[in-house]
């Protein structure tokens, strides 16, 4: 039995940047000390979701891929001899940015990137003000704990972005996450929000025979425009089996440093007995490119 001691923080976030990289780095190097050997922090976790409204000043907390975040949490990486998943504003050029993921290997290096390809624009989730959209591709990231399926937040959607991690040996999934209510919500549909977050990405585990790992910020965060009561991020990161099965759900509305065991051999015999991609009918699904069919 392989198993994989996967780590994640759930924090509050401060409009102190200084503040969020050392709570972050303080949280890692006790993750690293209770035995975590991949350490996954939540999405945008450098500063407050700042996407609430559309504000140029905010391409200001934008850096540069290898750059000062990459520079820090590799040093943690080394120290700690841990994998660090990290979730940053890139500034790629003047005018270009992305939300992108950066996975560091635990001798400090960077063992790949993935930029966010699906990207929302809602209310208070006004990112596409703010980010071009992913052009890697859905393409796991290598490392010395297992080939990591990285996706950032609106993308654990979508079915098709996990099934092409699945497709090319992903062996586990990823998702750095922001995600709340808007406090006009009723408590029913607020409910009704977070566990359809949490079901359809239970559902990509069990379609795929693969563990699933989503961690939350928590905490309220105000809209500096006012026009709205700001987001109430709702936590409840956690960690599913490859039947869907949750191994572990933090709180709604705690901060939470937790270590979960996971069995990396197991998605093997799950497959076996589900052996869907040995079932799908490859020849039949023309139409999944199409935006629409008429």
């Amino acid at each position: 039995m392989k198993e994989l001691q996967i780590g994640f923080l759930q924090q509050r976030n401060t409009g102190d940047a200084r503040d969020n990289i050392a709570r972050l780095a303080e949280g890692i190097a006790d993750l690293a000390k209770r035995g975590a050997q991949l350490v996954v922090l939540q999405e945008l976790h450098n500063s407050l979701y700042f996407c609430q409204t559309e504000d140029v000043g905010n391409f200001d907390l934008a850096e540069p891929i290898p750059g000062p975040s990459t520079q820090l949490f590799g040093e943690l990486a080394k120290e700690h001899g841990v994998v660090i998943v990290t979730s940053l504003f890139e500034r790629r050029t003047a005018g270009l940015y992305h939300n992108t993921a950066v996975v560091i290997e635990r001798d400090g290096s960077i063992a790949g990137i993935y930029r966010k390809m699906h990207i929302p624009d809602d209310p208070a989730y006004y990112e596409k003000f703010y980010f071009a959209p992913g052009d890697l591709g859905f393409r796991p990231i290598d490392t010395t704990v297992g080939r990591l399926g990285i996706m950032v937040c609106w993308d654990q959607w979508y079915p098709e972005a996990a099934r092409l991690m699945a497709l090319q040996g992903a062996e586990v999934l990823i998702y750095p996450t922001a995600i709340g209510y808007e406090s006009t919500d009723t408590p029913g549909e607020q409910q009704r929000q977070r566990m359809a977050w949490q079901t359809v990405q239970r559902g990509h585990a069990v379609a795929n025979g693969l563990p699933v790992v989503a961690v939350n910020r928590v905490g309220h965060e105000p809209d500096p425009s006012g026009q709205t009561n700001g987001i109430t991020f709702w936590g409840s990161s956690f960690v599913a089996g490859p039947q869907g099965e949750i191994v572990y759900e933090a709180s709604a509305d705690e901060e939470e440093s937790i270590i979960v065991s996971m069995d990396m051999e197991h998605g093997e015999q799950v497959r076996r007995w589900w052996p869907f991609l040995r079932d799908r009918r490859i020849d039949k699904y023309d139409g999944i490119t199409e935006r629409f069919i008429d």
